[in-house]
């Protein structure tokens, strides 16, 4: 059972609480880890060779697909965006980490790579991997949204107000599913664009959700020097950690939304810390670049 924790904000005068689930698992952190479970028992239980998934230079996803891979024994194959990184492992900290855990790399074109769905793509590349298992980008499917639905449990009723980082829309999907109808369910996109609303659809079964899309920060895995500082102080504060692509957004989207008053100051507001931790050595090595503050 993880403990939920309270962050007590005095100028604020309300209380945020947040489930810590990127303490689920060592190396296979939060959403990942859910959105993970089923897929790799249906992978086990049907003995395919291997994994196949895909994801960008700094995904959280294939992190988490090669540790899972390393700890099961199972192979695993990323298929990443962006021939041009290839000749860069060694000064990237997710690919470096996913390649030490036995992962195989494919580096495409960013045009090939916008073929991840297609099913004449597809079938190319289990020729290439035959019998491997594929998983879409970010994790999320029918089986994803099966393991999300297990982050609320019962201790989570006494909550009105449910927050979460949203990506592709699995983890978000799989919290509406196990929320009460009485629940509203708010999702902080970390990409700009509207097209969310309809993947999140595909999955939902209840309508108490929407989304907050004013603080993406510019898009994904994109921070400025506001965001960074929002960070440090939470971390200082509250001794938590926060990933700058997702959770921080989210944050700093919550206590943004209680100073204005979209949420009530009564409110009883659990936020879903899913992880990505493993992303802030990749941004800091980005952020001193620029000479800007970094990451605590």
């Amino acid at each position: 059972m993880l403990s939920i924790k309270t962050l007590e904000n005095i100028r604020l005068n309300t209380q945020v609480s947040l489930k810590p689930d990127y303490l689920i698992h060592p190396t296979v952190s939060g959403n990942k880890y859910r959105k993970l479970k089923y897929n790799l028992q249906k992978a086990q239980s049907e003995n395919y060779k291997g994994i196949l998934t895909f994801g960008g230079a700094f995904s959280n996803h294939i992190a988490a697909t090669a540790a899972a891979g390393l700890a099961l024994k199972i192979p695993t194959v990323g298929i990443i965006r962006g021939d041009e990184l290839a000749s860069k492992i060694d000064l990237n900290s997710t690919l470096k980490y996913a390649q030490s855990c036995g992962m195989h790399l494919e580096f495409v074109s960013r045009s090939v790579y916008k073929q991840k769905t297609d099913p004449a793509y597809l079938k190319t590349l289990l020729e290439s991997f035959e019998n491997f298992y594929i998983i879409p980008e970010g994790g999320t499917n029918a089986l994803a949204i099966k393991g999300c639905e297990e982050i609320l449990t019962e201790e989570d009723h006494a909550f009105d107000t449910i927050c979460c980082a949203v990506g592709t829309g699995g983890t978000i999907a799989g919290l509406i599913n196990s929320s009460l109808p009485t629940q509203k369910i708010i999702g902080f996109p970390a990409l700009k664009g509207g097209f969310l609303n309809e993947d999140i659809c595909k999955f939902a079964t209840q309508s108490n959700w929407e989304l907050w899309e004013a603080y993406h920060f510019g898009g994904y895995a994109k921070v400025d020097s506001k965001l960074i500082t929002f960070m440090n102080h939470f971390k200082t504060t509250f001794k938590i950690p926060l990933d700058p692509v997702y959770t921080a957004k989210m944050m700093y989207g919550i206590f943004d939304a209680i100073h204005t008053g979209e949420i009530p100051k009564d409110a009883k507001v659990l936020a879903i810390h899913t992880g990505g931790l493993q992303g802030i050595e990749g941004m800091n090595l980005r952020l001193k670049q620029k000479q800007l503050e970094t990451i605590i």
